[in-house]
């Protein structure tokens, strides 16, 4: 009898075991990635279920004609058990590979791929994505617009917070960063320019084509990651800390723009080397800077290693401050970039509050002077006041609040701290998100650790309320409009063209 009970007691708990175990199966089954990475200005952008290390962009594009091809191979790492997954992209796909087999693949609403592996990838297995397509990217429609640009002699991919869906397949969020290798072939004659450095020359290939190439060695968002074709004049050097320079003006470009870009463009090495010294080493590879054609792009944009500016800021003469303010970028936005696009301040507040630290470099006005100015000079129910800056929603995403309040807010911060607290904030932020994403909490949560000082009432007060902040008395200057400070003129006017006005 006790035997009996034995086995009949080690009969149920194998049973129950096996429950158990089905059970467990049952939860783990694999399940498909979300088409969205949770941000909450863009819950669609990005997706969830991998994790992206590198991008291989193989392309042939004919300016003509707006004609491009491409293979573009992803290497990832699944982050869950992966059924499914999706990708950013507009143009026609003629085939997808998962892990050399075949997928399956169907659109889902303007700019979704959904991709469905022939087996599915446990967590942490590796993903080899190999995606062919073609198409005309200025004919495609997402978002509500192309960000494809063509200019007379080729075409900008250029944009933010979208761009990346006209010319490769991507996981496009800059939470999820990855190294590039960009190859294009494009007619003789003309240059295809992107990111990097160049790991070998150009190179003709067959039928009147020439292929260039261009490697990111650092991780690079989706978004600041560009390609510009066109005929363009180039020049080189290397600094002392051996990055290369690498500038390009369109041979478009009026003489007189020409020298006032190449006047402030070539100035690129000097400016990162003295934004080095306040912020701290420069974080990538390579620098310089690519101007396009007249009427053809109608802002800046850091890209990673190598903004792209619109002739525009140069037609008035030289600029430097716009070269200041999309270099702080490479700092701030590009190697710290953002968790979410909430967070946006900490790329366009950092940088314009660049240009102020430069304006005082060159003894054109101090950063006091221009806080003043500013704050006298926006009427109480400008948008610079009654949008918060670490919540600027989208409409707002780059507004006056986001540029000049924020630079306004770290102003306060500097004053509030001093200078020492206030610029080993600055470096101690930008060598702990190296590479990395980070969020105004993080910031602000920094910024009292390294001061020692309660600063909520200061934060809130210039980030998060909709509202004019009040000067204490000791600090108000509204009295009186003050003069201008010199540098203000070329200030506002890259500022109206950063803002696409």
């Amino acid at each position: 009898m006790r035997r009996l009970l034995v086995a009949t007691l080690a009969t149920a708990l194998t049973l129950a075991g096996t429950g158990a175990a089905a059970q467990a199966h049952r939860q783990a089954a694999p399940a498909p990635g979300a088409p969205g990475i949770g941000d909450s200005y863009y819950p669609d952008y990005g997706n969830s279920g991998y994790d992206v290390s590198h991008y291989d962009i193989r392309l042939r594009y004919t300016p003509s004609t707006d004609k491009l091809t491409g293979t573009t191979t992803i290497l990832a790492t699944a982050t869950t058990d992966l059924s499914r997954l999706n990708l950013d992209f507009v143009l026609d796909v003629s085939s997808i590979q998962v892990n050399n087999r075949p997928a399956t693949f169907a659109r889902e609403g303007d700019h979704e791929l959904v991709v469905t592996p022939a087996r599915t990838v446990a967590k942490g297995g590796a993903l080899t994505i190999v995606v062919q397509y073609s198409g005309v990217p200025s004919s495609k429609v997402a978002a509500g617009y192309t960000a494809w640009i063509r200019t007379p002699d080729g075409a900008a991919a250029v944009g933010e917070p979208e761009i990346a869906w006209w010319w490769y397949p991507s996981n496009d969020h800059p939470s999820d960063k990855a190294t590039f290798d960009v190859s294009v072939s494009v007619p003789d004659g003309v240059e295809a320019i992107s990111n990097g450095v160049q790991p070998r020359p150009p190179v003709r290939e067959t039928l009147g084509y020439t292929r260039w190439s261009w490697r990111s060695l650092k991780p690079q968002a989706t978004y600041l990651t560009f390609l510009t074709v066109g005929q363009y004049d180039i020049t080189t050097d290397t600094t002392a800390d051996g990055s290369t320079v690498y500038n390009a003006y369109s041979q478009l470009l009026p003489q007189d723009f020409r020298d006032a870009a190449q006047a402030s463009v070539e100035r690129t090495a000097e400016i990162t080397d003295w934004e080095s010294t306040v912020f701290g080493p420069f974080p990538f590879e390579a620098r310089g800077g690519v101007v396009t054609p007249p009427g053809t792009l109608g802002f800046a944009l850091e890209n990673q290693t190598r903004p792209n500016y619109s002739s525009g800021f140069f037609r008035r003469g030289s600029n430097p401050y716009v070269i200041a303010h999309e270099n702080a970028h490479q700092w701030f936005g590009d190697s710290v970039s953002v968790e979410s696009w909430q967070n946006i301040w900490l790329n366009e507040g950092f940088a314009s509050y660049a240009e102020w630290l430069w304006s005082e470099k060159n003894d054109e006005g101090t950063a006091q002077e221009i806080f003043d100015y500013l704050y006298a000079t926006y009427p109480d129910d400008a948008a610079v006041w009654t949008t918060a800056p670490a919540d600027p929603g989208v409409a707002e995403l780059f507004g006056d609040a986001v540029y000049d309040r924020g630079a306004m807010t770290l102003h306060q911060l500097r004053l509030a701290v001093g200078d020492d607290a206030f610029f080993a904030i600055i470096r101690t932020w930008v060598a702990q998100h190296k590479y990395g994403n980070a969020t105004t909490a993080q910031f602000t949560a920094l910024a009292e650790q390294v001061s020692g000082k309660d600063l909520d009432a200061l934060f809130q007060a210039w980030l998060y309320s909709p509202s004019k902040p009040v000067l204490a008395s000791s600090l108000a200057r509204t009295l009186n409009v003050p003069a201008a400070p010199k540098s203000l003129a070329k200030i506002s006017e890259t500022h109206e063209l950063l803002n696409g006005r």
